[in-house]
């Protein structure tokens, strides 16, 4: 039974990219029924569920933390995907949405996964038990990250509105993509151990109890798959963008709420993953995966955004409004306080998940 099932997921997830790009190639630059919009929604949340558990096959063989960051730069390529596709398509309105979709990715990844994972391990637990060298410095980088890009532009006078001038716009970008290039470094290099995973008791988790990893040649398969997955998801995403921005105008919803929609989408099966991890006693996993999501979303977006300014319609507006800033300020208040004893109690996830809420009261009714 246990293999047959095995043999199940195998097909499904083989299957599920190759058919994925057949409806793409028929799908591609026509105007669709209502049926057909939805089979190709259904297309598009199993390629995403395809592409990351290939992503998972891939972060077993090369272990933790390397497995970790497979995950989070594979969902941020998603999310990238996403914002370049509906800013092209979207015209003036569209200004916000990288914006909006990066914030929309902190809060999640910071409030909802970090939240749920801390209540599922200390649920299991009593307490989750963590690292607090490597989370907090994630931490410390997403909130340095989140402020240079996101919360400056609001304060800069030197171009109208809540932007970045081209000269700060590039300090931005190099600024995200050497702080994220400096986190990587530190956790899958010189302070790898900070990012292991640890037992309620404290004992340091080396290697996959649970079964065994995958061969070198299983692995290279599924990261061949991982490339067909992501190809779907873009040119998928590319095909449902009219229908996205069409339903959230229907339901009365604000524009802004688009990168809501986009961050939920692609971080869903991460997700997933992480309280998969947390339920196992792996908290730290969990926590790579939500902090590692949040700091590739910031310091792999806003340089691919900053790049594309250049040759799409319209301005770049990065700053955050009052609201948001104050939410992203307790966010990281909070999340200080979590992280600096290395344990967690339920109360700690259900402060973040209390955030989380508040930040999607607000998305739905400014």
């Amino acid at each position: 039974m246990i293999a047959r099932s095995r043999m199940a997921v195998l097909r499904w997830t083989v299957v599920v990219p190759v058919l994925s790009v057949v409806v793409l190639a028929l799908t591609w630059g026509r105007s669709l029924p209502v049926a057909v919009v939805v089979v190709v929604a259904l297309f598009l949340a199993t390629a995403v569920l395809a592409a990351v558990h290939h992503a998972e096959v891939v972060a077993h063989r090369v272990g933790e933390p390397f497995g970790s960051l497979v995950l989070a730069v594979s969902v941020t390529v998603i999310e990238v995907a996403l914002i370049l596709t509906l800013t092209a398509d979207g015209g003036p309105k569209s200004a916000g949405l990288a914006r909006d979709t990066v914030f929309a990715a902190v809060m999640i990844t910071c409030n909802g996964i970090l939240g749920l994972c801390l209540l599922v391990g200390a649920l299991r637990r009593r307490v989750a038990v963590f690292h607090p060298e490597g989370t907090g410095a994630a931490l410390g980088s997403v909130a340095t990250v989140a402020t240079l890009s996101l919360v400056l532009p609001t304060f800069t006078t030197s171009a109208p509105g809540p932007r970045f001038s081209t000269t700060q716009l590039a300090f931005a970008a190099l600024a995200s993509l050497v702080l994220y290039g400096l986190f990587v470094a530190t956790q899958t290099v010189r302070h790898r151990d900070y990012f292991l995973p640890v037992t309620s008791t404290g004992r340091v988790i080396t290697d996959d109890e649970h079964s065994e990893p995958p061969t070198t040649r299983a692995a290279l398969f599924s990261l061949a798959l991982l490339g067909v997955a992501l190809i779907a998801v873009v040119g998928l995403a590319k095909v449902e963008a009219p229908t996205i921005e069409h339903g959230v105008a229907v339901a009365g919803l604000p524009s802004s709420f688009v990168g809501v929609v986009i961050a939920l989408l692609v971080l869903l099966p991460e997700t997933i993953a992480a309280v998969r991890a947390a339920a196992r006693d792996r908290v730290q996993t969990s926590l790579n995966l939500a902090l590692g999501s949040a700091m590739a979303s910031i310091g792999l977006t806003i340089p691919a955004v900053a790049v594309a300014s250049f040759w799409m319609p319209g301005p770049l507006v990065l700053g955050l409004g009052a609201t948001h800033m104050v939410l992203l300020a307790i966010t990281v208040a909070v999340g200080t306080l979590t992280v600096v004893p290395g344990r967690a109690t339920p109360l700690q996830g259900g402060l973040h998940l209390a955030l989380l809420a508040a930040y999607i009261v607000l998305a739905i009714s400014p």
